[in-house]
């Protein structure tokens, strides 16, 4: 074709793909979307199709790109390019407060410290590289120093943007985050796998966690995964970089990458406690799994002057919540059906609290793991919810445990048609053979 041709080809598909980012910014980043899901959907398919016509014209940062390669044979390992250190804990308001202590000690301040607040998402925490404003490279946190390169699978992320907004950005650039799985998504997929005969996850994290080291791309891909950004790694000394953590945040913001709203600056101890107080009440409505909250030091000079100690900043806490827990009795283990014919044992439970939700009914996932926990009816166990959507059995208080405590068998008949129920030798998975 000829060059006049090409050259309004580029410019269709220039224009295309500013409106898709643009779109992807606003819905993932703003939570406010201009177009509708089938307005977005033509842009999508215009972009697909002049790419499909002009496959010379394709870049590794279009909008098109995140659906995912071929299987890798393996994860390639990462060297951060700054260690991804770990977080001190606390777990009362006493170690909060000896830790805002010792913060003002070492800054010699006798008022109150401007904290920034956030959310501890409970997800996998991960590394990402931008050069010139280009993703080029993602990798889990790992062990601090390296992790596993993940890059592939993080480009399927549509929260996660390839290629940064117009900005005073530096040239290299690394951003950590959080990829996380939203309730609604954790509860849709885990309904899907389940009706399919496949394994649930436990919970959002190991959704997560299991989703994002898929081999496969394509598989994360279809995995409803999302991503906020909370901090600079490589690259936060810019001097172009505004000189609070609260404002560097909103830098990224701007920069197209998605920051939890909830984020907060805090004055003292006082507005510390409060913050962790509101969020622990509204953390059963949250649309996401927290396990805690995170304070760190606002300002990114005395962020350097306390440094660090071990492998943990002074500068920054994570305040856990304590694992939401209750104790109750098992009634009866039941089992359910799925559509493909799986089997899968359920404990009957005598209704608890549990994490401001009413558990009757506990999942035991397959009978492997009904062994493992060795769950059998008239046990007294603990059930745990600690933020999870999803409810599960601990553990057996073994020392409770009535002589008249029943041993539960796999049914050899299907509890629903009377068909015969059968496990294949090595499968976790027992089978209704009607389905």
């Amino acid at each position: 074709m000829s060059v006049p041709e090409r050259a309004q080809a580029q410019a269709e598909i220039d224009r295309l793909r500013v409106a898709i980012r643009h779109h992807d910014y606003c819905y993932y980043v703003l939570d406010a979307p201009e177009i509708s899901d089938a307005e977005y959907d033509i842009l999508m398919r215009e972009l697909q199709a002049l790419e499909a016509n002009w496959p010379v014209l394709i870049t590794p940062d279009s909008p098109t790109q995140r659906v995912g390669g071929a299987p890798s044979p393996a994860f390639g390992s990462v060297t951060h390019p700054e260690p991804m250190l770990s977080l001190d804990n606390a777990f009362s308001a006493a170690e909060m407060e000896a830790f805002d202590r010792r913060v003002r000690e070492r800054l010699g301040v006798d008022g109150p410290v401007t904290y920034c607040a956030e959310p501890k998402l409970d997800g996998l925490a991960v590394s990402l590289l931008y050069e010139e404003g280009r993703l080029v490279r993602g990798a889990t946190r790992g062990d601090g120093v390296s992790g596993e390169d993940v890059t592939a699978n993080l480009r399927t992320l549509p929260s996660l943007p390839l290629r940064l907004a117009v900005g005073d950005w530096p040239a290299f650039l690394e951003v950590r985050g959080e990829v996380y799985m939203p309730r609604a998504g954790f509860l849709a997929m885990n309904q899907r796998l389940q009706e399919a005969g496949e394994r649930v996850f436990a919970n959002p994290r190991n959704a997560a966690a299991g989703s994002l080291r898929q081999l496969d791309a394509r598989v994360t891909a279809r995995r409803p995964l999302r991503w906020f950004a909370y901090g600079l790694g490589a690259g936060g000394n810019d001097p172009a970089l505004p000189d609070t953590h609260f404002e560097r945040l909103g830098r990224l913001r701007g920069w197209g990458l998605p920051v939890c709203p909830l984020n907060r600056r805090v004055s003292g101890v006082a507005g510390l406690l409060a913050y962790h107080g509101e969020m622990q009440a509204r953390r059963a409505e949250l649309p996401f799994e927290i396990d805690g909250v995170v304070y760190k030091v606002d300002a990114v000079a005395s962020q350097q002057r306390l440094g660090f100690v071990s492998r943990a900043p002074r500068w920054a806490l994570a305040h856990k919540y304590a694992a939401e827990e209750a104790v109750t009795r098992v009634l009866a283990v039941a089992f359910q059906v799925g559509r493909t014919g799986a089997v899968t044992p359920v404990a009957r439970l005598a209704p608890v609290a549990v994490g401001g939700v009413i558990v009757s009914n506990v999942s035991l996932h397959n009978f492997d793991e009904l062994r493992r926990k060795d769950v059998r009816i008239g046990d007294t166990v603990i059930v745990r919810r600690a933020g999870d959507v999803i409810p599960e059995v601990v553990r057996v208080v073994i020392e409770e445990r009535p002589d008249d405590a029943v041993e539960v068998a796999l049914p050899t008949q299907c509890p629903e048609c009377g068909a015969a129920v059968v496990r294949p030798e090595g499968e976790a998975i027992a089978l209704s053979l009607i389905h």
